[in-house]
């Protein structure tokens, strides 16, 4: 690539907003690490990954020449799993009180039936905790009524009777408790009712976590980078948006500044849109669909059940405006960025195959993260005159009077 195209990305910052995840950062630099190794073997380009440079945001610094260009970049999470953490501290009855609220919330709206029509795999996800929360509850309860029937009668059995049931229900939720690391029921289960509990807005803590944010962003589009590439992944991708409307609203994106754009990855923002308190994100979506100084680019697989794949999510909220050009939706295409052997080994994981977005691929002609995210070009030129996915899905399923 001509080092004086003005296209070329010599430096780039990334801001990475994970989804839903109680979990140290560190764990997307790893992976980030391996994958990148994996993606430039396959590819045919080289990528170092080393400790970030300067202090900030947890973070690191990838080098890459690919197509005879160097590029420096540099990775920083912006960070919100202590807010994710402490969501996630309910006792086990505080669970099962978040899980009717949750019921409560996105039934008794219709946001449910309406997310069914559209996509059904990602609510059948949002369903699992669901389920595996009341099977544990049951298992508990006939492990109880069962040992306490089997007891011979006795002066008072019948409150003695009831403490068994009791006491045997409280340990079979406490093991399954302790078990979830494998079954991730509890985990789902903070993660929708994190949502519902606000009926799809923001609480106060997130919105001034997302206020930092952008202030960090705006620094970003003040120093000397060529782009500025903000990606929000799962439940990220709806901060992601909102954080970057506010950016374009107070005309804080320079227009001789770097070029700003937006990645969204596995996005599941009908999730939260389609709840009746959802207005800011919806007013954030109508207003960033529209705006000329950024590039939006939204990817998602029909292959990862736990994202609302190939919809557009402007036009599925319902408040598409009639000038509306972003986001340019395209599909990862699994099946055929993924070779058989990979899509072998990862048939049926779920989780995993939720952050392959974050993960090298076989075929990367159509997708490839690193990429975008490392190489010579502005994700605006990657992708320049590129036709959306055919199999994008426009159709409106909520109509909002507030939109």
């Amino acid at each position: 690539m001509d080092a004086t195209d003005p296209h070329a990305v010599r430096r780039r910052q990334v801001f990475y907003i994970p989804g839903f995840d109680p979990f140290h950062p560190r764990r997307y630099r790893e992976l980030y690490r391996k994958q990148a190794g994996e993606q430039a073997r396959i590819a045919g380009y080289e990528i170092a990954v080393s400790p970030k440079r300067g202090a900030g945001a947890y973070g690191w610094h990838v080098h890459t020449v690919q197509d005879g260009a160097r590029t420096e970049t540099d990775v920083d999470v912006l960070i919100w799993s202590d807010i994710v953490r402490g969501s996630m501290k309910a006792s086990i009855p505080a669970t099962y009180a978040q899980l009717l609220r949750t019921v409560w919330a996105y039934v008794g709206s219709g946001a449910l039936f309406r997310l069914m029509r559209l996509r059904r795999g990602p609510v059948l996800a949002a369903l699992y905790p669901i389920v595996m929360l009341l099977v544990q509850a049951a298992i508990g309860l006939g492990l109880g009524v069962g040992l306490a029937c089997a007891l011979p009668a006795f002066p008072h059995d019948g409150a003695v009777r009831l403490a068994i049931i009791a006491a045997v229900l409280i340990a079979v939720l406490r093991l399954f408790r302790a078990l979830d690391k494998r079954i991730f029921a509890y985990y789902l289960m903070h993660d929708y009712a994190f949502t519902a509990r606000w009926n799809g807005a923001y609480p106060p803590e997130l919105e001034a976590r997302m206020a930092d944010f952008a202030e960090t962003i705006a620094a970003a589009l003040r120093g000397p980078c060529d782009e500025v590439l903000l990606i929000g992944h799962s439940s990220g991708a709806h901060l992601a948006i909102s954080i970057l409307a506010d950016l374009t609203r107070q005309g804080r994106i320079p227009q001789e500044g770097p070029r700003m754009a937006l990645l969204t990855l596995g996005q599941v923002v009908p999730m939260v849109s389609f709840l009746p308190g959802a207005r800011r994100l919806r007013a954030d979506l109508a207003w960033l669909s529209t705006r000329e100084e950024i590039f939006w680019l939204d990817v998602t697989a029909p292959g990862d059940p736990c994202s609302f794949a190939l919809c557009d999510p402007v036009a599925v909220s319902g408040v598409a405006p009639p000038d509306q050009r972003w986001p340019l939706v395209i599909s990862a295409a699994f099946r055929r960025s993924l070779s058989p052997e990979r899509r072998k080994r990862l048939r049926g994981r779920f989780f995993r195959l939720h952050f392959q977005y974050l993960c090298a691929f076989d075929n990367p002609a159509n997708y490839d993260y690193f990429a975008i995210t490392a190489g010579p070009v502005t994700l605006a030129s990657r992708y320049q005159g590129r036709a959306p996915s055919p199999s994008r899905i426009t159709r409106a399923a909520q109509h909002p009077a507030d939109a």
